[in-house]
C-alpha cells in the first residue's frame, strides 16, 4: 500500500513539474520514438514533415486533430506545448515563417473533432 502511495505521489509531482519535452517523451515516445523518428508508414516521422504540414492549407488543424494527438491525457496547455516544441525540435528546417504557436484555446476548438482515418485525410493534403 505504501509503495502505491509512494508512486502515486511521484507521478503526480511529475505532472506537476512537466516541460514539453518530458511530455513529449511521455506521451509520444512510444509510438514516434524519442528522436521523432516513427515507424512509417503507420507511425510517420515527425522529423521535417510537420513544417511540411503546416505548409498546407488545413494542415495546422490536421496535426491538432490526429487521433493520438486528441485523446492524449495532456490537458490542452500540455498538448499545445508539445505540439510547438515538436515544430521547434524536429522541423526546424521545415516550419513555414509563418507559422503561429499552437495555443490552448486552438486544442480546445478541435479536439472534439477526432480524425477517423488520418492517414487518408493526410494523403488527400499532400495531393491538394
Amino acid at each position: 500500500m505504501k509503495t502505491r502511495i509512494l508512486w502515486l505521489l511521484l507521478l503526480m509531482s511529475a505532472a506537476a513539474y512537466s516541460d514539453p519535452k518530458t511530455d513529449y517523451l511521455l506521451y509520444c515516445r512510444g509510438c514516434h520514438l524519442a528522436d521523432g523518428s516513427g515507424v512509417p508508414p503507420e507511425v510517420p516521422t515527425l522529423i521535417n514533415e510537420v513544417g511540411k504540414l503546416l505548409a498546407l492549407p488545413g494542415g495546422r488543424e490536421y496535426i491538432a486533430r490526429v487521433p493520438g494527438v486528441v485523446q492524449t491525457d495532456m490537458n490542452d496547455a500540455q498538448l499545445a506545448a508539445v505540439l510547438n516544441w515538436v515544430v521547434t525540435e524536429f522541423n526546424t528546417q521545415t516550419t513555414p515563417t509563418s507559422f503561429a504557436p499552437y495555443t490552448a484555446e486552438f486544442i480546445t476548438s478541435v479536439r472534439d473533432n477526432v480524425l477517423i482515418n488520418p492517414l487518408k485525410h493526410r494523403a488527400d493534403l499532400v495531393s491538394q
